[in-house]
């Protein structure tokens, strides 16, 4: 039996970064992202913070080339100190 790709590559794929706040943490999140999607707009980014200020959310969109691509964007985020949830 196969398993066939649910998604179709290249795709626009939003991936949300949760941490605690720091001053440098978009900045941070952005070049991990970069690191493995060069392209990524950096402009497309959409930062929340939570309602009591202690923690932000980043949504990065990125133009998704392939499931390796995806993964290995995934890894690089949950393995970072900064961030807490990746989704």
């Amino acid at each position: 039996m196969s398993n066939p790709e649910l998604i179709e590559y290249p795709c626009d794929f939003p991936i949300k970064v949760m941490g605690a706040t720091r001053d440098d943490f978009a900045q941070t999140i952005v070049e991990v992202v970069q690191g493995h999607a060069p392209d990524f707009n950096v402009a497309a980014v959409e930062m929340r913070a939570s309602s009591g200020g202690k923690y932000i959310s980043l949504t990065c969109t990125v133009r998704a080339t392939s499931r390796e691509q995806l993964d290995n964007i995934y890894r690089a985020l949950t393995s970072h100190p900064y961030v807490k949830v990746v989704l």
